[in-house]
This record gives structure tokens, C-alpha cells and sequence, in this order.
């Protein structure tokens, strides 16, 4: 069967990940490759030998070889250009948060339906080996009854003031921890424990000011840095999110599960690859907390310098899958969808001090 020619659009994490990630899949083939400016756009082609080039989506969605593409520009930017691509009948893997809003995101996902193609958020944490076995000891029902779900997901990435100001640092761009981490944990929580009926959340800015990369003038910050966020799942269990972007010596990305039964954890301490620390640990009525090692079948067939690639090869072959089968499964808008609706009504508690209602 004939490889799948896949357009990338963003250089900055497309050229680390996507690129890359592509260019191992047995069914992809990178064709063509987008940056605002022609010349960088140019670079990264030349450097990666992908054969065209441009700073016009347009162009790059009227090559006949582009039958796919994946969208990895910051987040304002991906309702719009999302809106091109699905018009274009081109297939697309999105990166996360999807949009600024729900009700974007549902509009993709009805261009998506309308124009018969594929639609895949990158939710890459579900292809990692330790979730993925965490998940089946959480099946297994080793903790029995829920009690607590505790997450902290604690980095120190813009933990530096000096680091530069931009999109990022804009709320109304889609920057901050709730859009780059905030979006993952969601997922992954819909994922491994279900739907939520209630949620309430602080967010808060730590840094208010950072440097223009091109000045050197101090910008005023207005996107999140620490996010505490609480939960109630439909089954009535508890979870406690607390997101940070900004602690030094952060304690990495860690899951608790806490149940009638024992104790399950899931956790990486690393600040540099949030891939491949994970370990699983679990505890039975009290017992001390012992690693479950992670079945050698889960394991990635193979790893990269980049700790992201590997995962993010998973997903390839996942949306692959789906457009072979001409049918999305899980995780597919829906779940960027509900993704995006936690994201939305964690801005609205936090704007309002209100705990609200999670829309069935």
C-alpha cells in the first residue's frame, strides 16, 4: 500500500517531533513543510529533504502529494488554518489545546465529518508504555473503590524569568500551563477515570513580566503559570490537579490513586523527558509501595534522543489506522472536544470563584 504524503505546518515543535516522527512511520511520508516565513520554511525543507516548501497554506494544500497534513503552530493559529485543511479534504492531526474554545473545536470536528476526512488530536500520553499498563492495572481493579485521585504535574520549564516573552505568555493567544499541560491532564483523566459532573479552579500568574526576544523591553504576562483545580467525577470520586510551569526542582509528573483496595501511583521525577521516566508503583491495604514493572510487550520499539518521538509515532499509526478504516476512534475530536469544554469552564470558575457544572 502506498505511503500517505503528509504536510507539516510549524518548525518549531513539527521539526523536533513531527518531522521526525513521520519520517520513521513505515506509512507517512513528509512531502511538504510550512513556516510564516519562506526562507526558514525553505531551511527546514532543505535540512530535512523534504521536497517542497512555503509560507502560504494555500500552497501547500493545493500540492496534489499533500494528502494529510499536521498542525503544529501555536494555538491561536489552529482553528483557522484547521478550518483550510478539512475544507481542503486533507486529513489532520492536530496539536494540543485544539483551539481557544469549545465551540471551535466542534465546528472542526463537523468539517471534519462534512468533508469525509480524519481528525486526530495529539494526545500522546495514552501510546506510552507505563500509562498504558497503569491503565490495565487500573481495569484490573487493583485500588477496588475510589477515594482519591491526586495529580501533580509540577515543572520547572519557564520556572526562569529571563525566559523571553510570546505567545505564551498571552492568554488570549492560548498561552499558559492550563493550554500546554492543562489539556493533556484532562484527557488523560477522561481516559483512565471518566467524565466529571463538577469542577472549580484557581489559576494564578507567577512571572508577570518577561523580556521581548527582539528588544529586550519587560512584556506584561497575562497567561496562567499554576493552576489548582478540583474535580468531582461522575462516580463521586475526588481529583486534585495542581499544574505548574514555574517550580524549580519541580516534583515532575506524577498520578495517585487511592482506593478501599491499595494504592496506585504513576509517576516520572524527570524535568527533561517527560516520555520515559514513568514507573508504576502499587501497594496493597497499606503495604509499602513497590514498582510494578512495565510488561516488556508495552515497550516502544524504539526510542530517540527526543523522548517525545516515540510516542508521538504511536499516534501516527493510530490516526493511519483511522484513516485507513475511514473511521476515528478514540482519541479523536470527541475527546479534544471534552478536553477543550474542562479548559473552558476551569477560565470561567476561575473568573467567577464559582464551582460549576460539567455539561453531560
Amino acid at each position: 500500500m502506498a505511503n500517505i504524503g503528509v504536510a507539516v505546518i510549524g518548525t518549531g515543535f513539527g521539526q523536533k517531533v513531527h518531522i521526525p516522527g513521520l519520517q520513521a512511520h513505515h506509512r507517512t511520508e513528509v512531502v511538504a513543510v510550512w513556516n510564516g516565513g519562506r526562507a526558514k520554511a525553505q531551511q527546514v525543507a532543505s535540512e530535512h529533504n523534504i521536497p517542497f516548501a512555503s509560507s502560504s497554506l494555500d500552497e501547500i494544500l493545493a500540492q496534489e502529494t499533500v494528502q494529510a497534513v499536521t498542525l503544529a503552530t501555536p494555538p491561536f493559529a489552529h482553528y483557522e488554518m484547521a478550518k483550510d485543511i478539512l475544507k481542503a479534504g486533507k486529513h489532520l492531526l492536530l496539536e494540543k489545546p485544539i483551539t481557544l474554545s469549545v465551540t471551535e473545536a466542534k465546528h472542526l470536528q463537523q468539517l471534519a465529518i462534512d468533508n469525509n476526512v480524519i481528525a486526530i488530536p495529539d494526545f500522546e500520553f495514552r501510546f506510552i508504555p507505563a500509562w498504558q499498563h497503569f491503565a490495565d492495572l487500573l481495569g484490573q481493579g487493583i485500588v477496588g473503590k475510589k477515594r482519591l485521585i491526586k495529580i501533580d504535574w509540577i515543572a520547572s520549564s519557564r520556572a526562569s524569568s529571563e525566559r523571553a516573552w510570546n505567545w505564551y505568555a498571552q492568554k488570549e493567544l492560548g498561552g499558559g500551563a492550563l493550554g500546554s499541560i492543562g489539556s493533556h491532564t484532562f484527557d488523560y483523566v477522561n481516559w483512565l477515570f471518566g467524565p466529571a459532573s463538577k469542577i472549580s479552579a484557581t489559576l494564578s500568574t507567577s512571572i508577570l513580566e518577561r523580556p521581548d526576544p527582539n528588544t529586550g523591553e519587560m512584556k506584561p504576562v497575562d497567561s496562567d503559570d499554576v493552576c489548582a483545580i478540583a474535580l468531582t467525577l461522575t462516580d463521586g470520586t475526588l481529583c486534585q490537579i495542581t499544574l505548574s510551569a514555574v517550580s524549580y526542582a519541580g516534583r515532575g509528573h506524577f498520578i495517585e490513586v487511592y482506593g478501599d483496595k491499595g494504592t496506585l501511583v504513576l509517576g516520572n521525577p524527570s524535568q527533561k523527558d517527560y516520555v520515559n521516566g514513568f514507573k508504576v508503583f502499587a501497594s496493597e491495604l497499606g503495604a509499602a509501595l513497590k514498582e510494578v514493572p512495565t510488561p516488556e510487550q508495552l515497550a516502544f520499539p524504539k526510542v530517540y534522543a527526543d523522548g517525545r518521538i516515540a510516542p508521538f509515532v504511536r499516534v501516527v499509526n493510530h490516526w493511519i489506522d483511522c484513516i485507513e478504516a475511514n473511521k476515528a476512534t478514540a482519541p479523536a475530536m470527541p475527546e479534544g472536544i471534552y478536553s477543550q469544554l474542562l479548559m473552558d469552564l476551569t477560565h470561567r470558575s476561575n473568573e467567577t470563584g464559582k464551582q460549576l457544572n460539567v455539561p453531560v
